[in-house]
């Protein structure tokens, strides 16, 4: 990808592009049939995002991830965390 890119993208979100890459090579393989796991990745999400997740959302992701088969990814995450 393009440098101009993600600089563009970090001034537009200002998130850290070199912090999303990590999490998304940290979600390959990661197993999402675990809750411990999931819980994780949605705390980074939200960190990342700037978008603080109360207990109760956190468990309707995880439950919808988990149990329900949700695919997890940024946009799903992300929807579900601003539709709080």
């Amino acid at each position: 990808m393009d440098s101009q890119f993600f600089k563009n993208m970090e001034k537009k979100t200002g998130v850290n592009m070199k912090d999303v890459m990590e999490l998304a090579g940290s979600l390959q393989g990661a197993n999402f049939q675990d809750e411990t796991t999931v819980r994780s990745i949605i705390k980074r999400v939200s960190q990342l995002a700037g978008k603080p997740v109360n207990s109760e959302l956190e468990d309707k992701l995880v439950h919808s991830i988990v149990n329900d088969g949700k695919q997890l990814d940024f946009g799903t995450l992300a929807n579900m965390i601003n539709k709080k």
